[in-house]
């Protein structure tokens, strides 16, 4: 059995935005799994036509709880690779001790972190709709093009769009923006035992800008437990799958075989 790479999605986006760095591990000797959010796990067609009306209620804590678990049910631990709110996820979970190791790319914040004017932009659409907390939403292509796609042409924008953006409940949005009166964020920063992390940030960043990534950083460098950073100019925040995604994917392969399970 090959080394086990567990790879969490964020917010808007389904597990297909993994398909091309996906292939790219598994070529490199790596056992991947992408699995859905809660109630995602359906074609992008029907469920932009058709969401579950229970994906609305869920938040922070049912995310996790789905990604400990499959984590869990491995033979040994993963290291898990998260993007956006995965990889807020990925930071949650190396705190309680799930996972090996963890990449945590242009990760949404841990509690003591703090979104600038660009990230509320981003997150306008959640921020504006009224009871959004309790609603299933949809960006639009505009949207996605300003906060996710705009380092790509125009064309390649809407195709990106077509092929990846799915809905997304509301609720962890409101959670992440209330971390200072709610827990579910939160980490012991100085964790001496927390696993190896390695955040990897985008200079070109909208939605989770690089001084969001740095500051996040500067708080994990309370712990002695090892934790890396690499900026990646010209890197937006679909860092994992526009141009230039190899070095990306490279540099979790890297990280990965610095950090072997024992069925490597």
């Amino acid at each position: 059995m090959g080394d086990r790479i567990l790879l969490i999605h964020g917010a808007w986006v389904g597990p297909t935005c993994w398909d091309s760095m996906k292939a790219r591990l598994e070529a490199a000797g790596f056992e991947c799994q992408a699995p859905a959010w809660p109630y995602d796990d359906r074609p992008i067609a029907d469920l932009r036509a058709s969401p579950d009306p229970a994906l609305a209620t869920i938040g922070v804590a049912e995310i996790l709880d789905r990604f400990a678990g499959i984590a869990g049910s491995y033979p040994e631990p993963p290291l898990l690779v998260g993007h956006s709110f995965g990889g807020l996820f990925v930071q949650l979970l190396l705190d309680r001790g799930i996972g090996r190791a963890g990449v945590a790319i242009s990760p949404a914040p841990t509690r003591g972190v703090f979104p600038n004017l660009s990230a509320l932009r981003a997150n306008a659409l959640v921020l504006r709709t009224w009871r959004s907390w309790k609603k299933t939403l949809t960006a639009g292509l505009d949207e996605m093009s300003w906060s996710f796609f705009h380092g790509l042409p125009e064309e390649e924008q809407r195709a990106a769009y077509e092929a990846h953006v799915i809905p997304t409940p509301g609720r962890p949005f409101w959670q992440v923006a209330l971390a200072p009166f709610n827990s579910l964020t939160t980490v012991d920063y100085s964790n001496p035992s927390r696993p190896p992390l390695l955040i990897i940030s985008g200079e070109s960043d909208r939605t989770v800008p690089a001084s969001i990534n740095q500051a996040n950083f500067e708080k994990w460098k309370r712990s002695s437990a090892e934790t890396e950073m690499r900026k990646l100019p010209g890197r937006t925040h679909w860092i994992i799958a526009e141009p230039g995604w190899e070095e990306v994917a490279d540099l979790v392969i890297d990280f990965a075989r610095r950090h072997p399970g024992s069925g490597t």
